[in-house]
């Protein structure tokens, strides 16, 4: 989890190649009118959100058996709570944070996006910084990340 241009995809499909679970891009998963929107500049709002989840949780309660990565951003609890919901202890949350200007930085240079810049602020003012979640820095090397995700789930 985290905003736009934190990794998530990148840092998703490594960690599923290192632990052998299939991978899924949460943006896949947008409802078309959720992308128009925001390509458009538009932020998404809770209402938005909620049907995207519940597909997204649809998704986490078919792989609950054998396990999956999902990218979501679940910038609010609300949504991490939805999220979870019948997962009990069979979900785990991995916080990529950075900050702002790294970001930007990151998406400036990313293309063939439909998330435009300007909605970057915000997904940093809707953030809700998860008390219960495994949060690793972004400041490092993607494999970094993966490695440091690997041994502090152990």
């Amino acid at each position: 989890m985290g905003v736009s241009g934190s990794g998530k995809t990148l840092v998703g499909k490594l960690l599923s190649g290192a632990l052998g679970l299939p991978f899924f891009d949460g943006d896949d998963f947008h409802p078309e009118e959720n992308i128009q929107k925001m390509a458009g500049g538009i932020p998404l709002d809770d209402k938005d959100r909620k049907g995207w989840l519940i597909a997204l949780n649809r998704l986490a309660l078919e792989h609950r058996g054998k396990g999956a990565i999902i990218a979501c951003s679940a910038l609010k609890r609300t949504y991490r709570s939805l999220l979870g919901a019948g997962m009990g202890e069979s979900i785990a949350f991995i916080h990529l944070k950075g900050s702002f200007e790294l970001i930007k930085s990151r998406m400036e240079q990313r293309k063939g996006h439909f998330m435009p810049l300007e909605l970057l602020r915000s997904q940093f003012d809707a953030l809700e910084p998860p008390s219960k979640a495994l949060t690793v820095s972004i400041d490092q090397s993607p494999e970094g990340i993966v490695e440091e995700i690997l041994k502090r789930l152990q």
